[in-house]
C-alpha cells in the first residue's frame, strides 16, 4: 500500500473511533488495531496521538477548501455561489460529524495554545477563510454585500453561522435549519423589519411603511369621529 494511502487509512480509523468517545479515552493501540496496522507502522506517519488527531483535523480544513473552491456551473451569480458553498459545507458537516467534532476539539485546543503547532493550525484555518472570502468578494462586486467590512471578516462570520447550525441546532425545527434562513440572516441581518417581510427587500419595507401610515391615519380619524359624537 502506498505511503499516502496508509496514512489516510490510519486517519480514517481515528476519525471513526472519535464517534462515541473523547480524545483522551482513545489510545494509539486502538487506532492501530482499527486501521489494521502495527503500532510501529503508525509512528512512521505520526509522532504521537496529538499529532495524529491534529493532522486528521487539519485534513478536514483541506477537504473543505477543495469543496468551497469547486466551480459553480455557468459562472453563476453571487447568490447561487453562496447557496452552493453553504450547501457543500453543511453536507460535509452533516456527513462527517466525527471529523467535524475533531476539528472543533482541535480548534478549542489551539485557541489556548502557542507555538509552531498553533501557527500550522492557523495556516489551514486561514486557507478555508480565504476560500470563502473569495465568494464574499463576488457579492461585494455585485453590490449585494456591504463594502465596509473586510471579506475575510464576513467569511469568518459565515463559517461561524454554519458551524453553529451543525453543532448547536441539530435538533432545531427544520425552518430554523434551512439554508435559506441562514443565508438571509447573513446577507440581510436579523432586524425585525426584514424578518417580518420574509424577503427583507427595500420595496417591501416601503409598502409596510405606507400600510402602517394608512392604518395610523384611519385610527386617528375614528378617534376624532368618536370625540365629536
Amino acid at each position: 500500500m502506498a505511503r499516502r494511502d496508509r496514512r489516510r487509512q490510519i486517519m480514517q480509523a481515528a476519525e471513526q473511533l472519535f464517534t462515541s468517545r473523547r480524545f483522551h479515552e482513545i489510545t494509539t493501540d486502538e487506532v492501530a488495531r482499527a486501521a489494521g496496522v502495527g503500532k510501529g507502522t503508525m509512528y512512521r506517519y505520526f509522532r504521537d496521538k496529538d499529532d495524529l488527531f491534529f493532522q486528521t483535523a487539519t485534513a478536514g480544513f483541506d477537504e473543505l477548501c477543495d469543496l468551497v473552491r469547486q466551480p459553480v456551473a455557468g459562472g453563476a451569480a453571487f447568490a447561487e455561489q453562496l447557496r452552493s458553498t453553504c450547501r457543500r459545507i453543511c453536507e460535509f458537516f452533516d456527513a462527517r460529524r466525527q471529523l467535524f467534532r475533531m476539528m472543533q476539539a482541535e480548534d478549542f485546543r489551539m485557541a489556548i495554545s502557542k507555538g509552531a503547532v498553533c501557527d500550522r493550525w492557523m495556516e489551514h484555518r486561514k486557507k478555508l477563510v480565504a476560500a470563502v472570502a473569495d465568494i464574499v468578494r463576488r457579492g461585494v462586486a455585485e453590490g449585494q454585500i456591504r463594502r465596509d467590512v473586510p471579506p475575510e471578516t464576513l467569511a469568518n462570520f459565515l463559517l461561524g453561522m454554519l458551524r453553529t447550525r451543525a453543532r448547536d441546532l441539530e435538533d432545531a425545527p427544520r425552518p430554523v435549519r434551512r439554508l435559506e434562513t441562514l443565508m438571509d440572516l447573513f446577507c440581510r441581518g436579523a432586524g425585525a423589519t426584514r424578518a417580518a417581510s420574509g424577503t427583507g427587500g427595500a420595496g417591501s419595507g416601503r409598502r409596510r411603511g405606507r400600510r402602517a401610515r394608512r392604518l395610523s391615519a384611519a385610527g386617528a380619524g375614528r378617534a376624532a369621529a368618536g370625540g365629536r359624537s
